[in-house]
């Protein structure tokens, strides 16, 4: 590891590192009820990875968050390229859309598992709706920023509908699509925990909602602390797919900085 890269992970890590070490430090040898030491959580986060359910219950929230988030990308990215693109149906759609994303998703959770029951189908449905917002607002944003000169170009070529759509709107609109993926990740992650709070008996909500009910603190902090690694994953994952994906987006970024400069 060279001089450079050195200073970038000391400079990413040095805060997380002190924080962690800050609370274990801290907590270390304490008996608080409400708030065990870090020690105690991070051992029964262990015991419960591999000797309990907890590892297979976690296999299926990411499932159920995976199938959501799905559902919520495909339909998103299509319905907000279809509204961001014509002008009449964005004028018709908007008070709709407007009077739909001000209802709290979490709201209707406890509505949702009263209709659709026990499962996995109320819970992809919540957080597939909860997603379904950042992706179809980044989209339409996205759509509607491309440049005047770019949609006369594609009119002069007279260039297909279809074509247009996947080689043009798509990948004009792909960094602000990717930006509402990012946002529905971490939402995702929410109703994922939330939805399993709710006619649930499986899943790392059941988990956490579970212990608290017996006053299992340390467990109730497990699932915790579980839900926030998970999110820096996951969140650390997407941003190296970013980087691909838009790898000629920020070169086209880091061109015009150098150039500016």
């Amino acid at each position: 590891m060279n001089a450079r890269r050195l200073k970038r992970f000391v400079a990413l890590w040095w805060l997380p590192v002190a924080l962690v070490a800050g609370w274990w430090f801290l907590s270390l040898g304490r008996d608080s009820f409400y708030f065990p030491s870090l020690q105690k959580i991070l051992a029964v986060l262990w015991r419960d990875l591999t000797t309990g359910n907890l590892l297979a219950w976690l296999g299926i929230s990411l499932g159920n968050m995976a199938a959501g988030l799905a559902i919520a990308i495909v339909a998103g990215t299509l319905i907000g390229l279809l509204i961001g693109e014509f002008e009449g149906l964005r004028r018709a759609a908007t008070p709709t859309l407007n009077f739909l994303r001000s209802i709290p998703p979490a709201a209707i959770v406890p509505l949702v598992i009263v209709a659709m029951g026990i499962g996995s189908a109320p819970k992809i449905f919540i957080i597939a709706l909860a997603c379904f917002w950042p992706v179809l607002l980044n989209t339409i944003d996205g759509v509607r920023g491309i440049p005047p000169q770019l949609r006369d170009t594609v009119k002069a070529f007279r260039i297909p509908l279809a074509l247009r759509f996947r080689r043009v709107l798509v990948m004009a609109a792909l960094p602000q699509i990717m930006a509402g993926i990012r946002i529905a990740i971490a939402v995702a992650l929410v109703l994922m925990v939330i939805s399993e709070f709710f006619g649930a008996s499986v899943g790392v909500g059941f988990y956490i909602n579970e212990a608290k009910q017996r006053f299992a603190m340390p467990e109730t902090w497990a699932g915790t602390v579980l839900i926030g690694i998970l999110g820096y994953v996951l969140s650390a994952l997407f941003l190296r797919l970013e980087r691909w994906l838009l790898a000629w987006y920020f070169q086209d970024s880091r061109t015009q900085g150098d150039e500016g400069a």
